[in-house]
């Protein structure tokens, strides 16, 4: 089956729309999506550009941004001062839950506040509290997820082997 470049290319700025709606940083969407339907390990600032139709320049805060939050990474060139920007090994959504300290950090903000907040029967204090508790049990749970994230992964991935094995796709 040939690929599809229209639907490719929908694909990436529809994405990249919802991630906006959702508060993500528009030209961070656009890019993480461009390399996540780039059939190569990771695309270099200019290829960004081309790709999305801005110059290299446009693609440089967010490549800074997407590395600030643990989504890309910049892996420089030998011999070149240029440097191609790749997804993390496994899935970003997945280095980016697994590795992002904002959970803890939340969770501690939280907990300073229900103590400035003094009283611990308050309406406020309650608010803030479970939210607390909400960063705490995902903090608790999050390694289960991704191990369970795993497992599934290795269960799809033997059935992708098991039906090219029998010459079904």
């Amino acid at each position: 089956m040939m690929r599809d470049e229209q639907g490719v290319a929908d694909f990436v700025e529809q994405t990249a729309s919802a991630l906006t709606a959702a508060g993500f940083p528009r030209m961070p969407a656009r890019v993480l999506m461009a390399l996540m339907v780039a059939e190569t390990r990771g695309l270099t600032a200019q290829e960004l550009g081309d790709r999305l139709g801005v110059s290299a320049a446009g693609i440089s805060g967010a490549v800074r941004y997407l590395q600030n939050v643990r989504m890309v990474h910049r892996v420089p060139q030998p011999g070149s001062r240029r440097a191609v920007y790749e997804l993390p090994e496994h899935s970003w959504y997945t280095a980016s839950i697994a590795k992002n300290p904002l959970y803890d950090h939340l969770g501690l903000l939280a907990e300073r506040a229900v103590d400035a907040i003094g009283d611990a029967d308050s309406l406020a204090s309650q608010r803030v509290q479970e939210m607390h508790d909400f960063f705490a049990f995902i903090q608790k749970r999050m390694p289960q997820v991704l191990d369970e994230w795993e497992a599934e992964r290795a269960v799809r991935a033997a059935g992708d082997g098991e039906a090219e094995q029998r010459g079904v796709r």
